[in-house]
């Protein structure tokens, strides 16, 4: 058996694509329209990445009515190089960081679809800094 990727559904594909690739850093390695049946899959995965790192975007041209908050997924995990400027160029980009990295090692924010992703401090965990050691939780995560 061979794990191949993590599937989720999205509402807005563009909305998406800059989550995952222009903040999160992840980049797309391929894709594959099916206008016959109205849908369209990317797959996206960090730098140098390959199966069984990708997430599948499936983005369907029909809506599909309230997906929810997805809360029976759980949430993707994704080691960065630093976890405060991550969380940084996201919140700067209007990414609500639910729970702020307070220890240096770990921060959860959302997709513009409420899944869920976990970031954690490549390594050891960078020393406790402002304003994320005072920052409180917000929302769910």
């Amino acid at each position: 058996m061979k794990y191949l990727h993590t599937m989720v559904r999205v509402r807005d594909l563009d909305a998406s694509l800059k989550f995952y690739c222009d903040l999160l850093g992840l980049v797309e390695t391929r894709r594959i329209d099916r206008p016959e049946g109205k849908y369209t899959l990317v797959f996206v995965a960090p730098p140098g990445g390959g199966a069984g790192e990708e997430v599948e975007l499936t983005f369907n041209y029909e809506d599909e009515g309230d997906l929810g908050e997805a809360r029976n997924f759980g949430h993707l995990a994704y080691a960065v190089d630093n976890i405060y400027d991550t969380c940084q160029r996201m919140m700067d980009a209007g990414v609500t960081i639910n729970r702020p990295p307070r220890d240096g090692y770990m921060a959860f924010v959302r997709s513009p679809d409420n899944i869920s992703v976990e970031l954690l401090q490549a390594g050891e965990a960078l020393p406790p800094q402002e304003p994320w050691a005072s920052m409180p939780n917000t929302g769910k995560w």
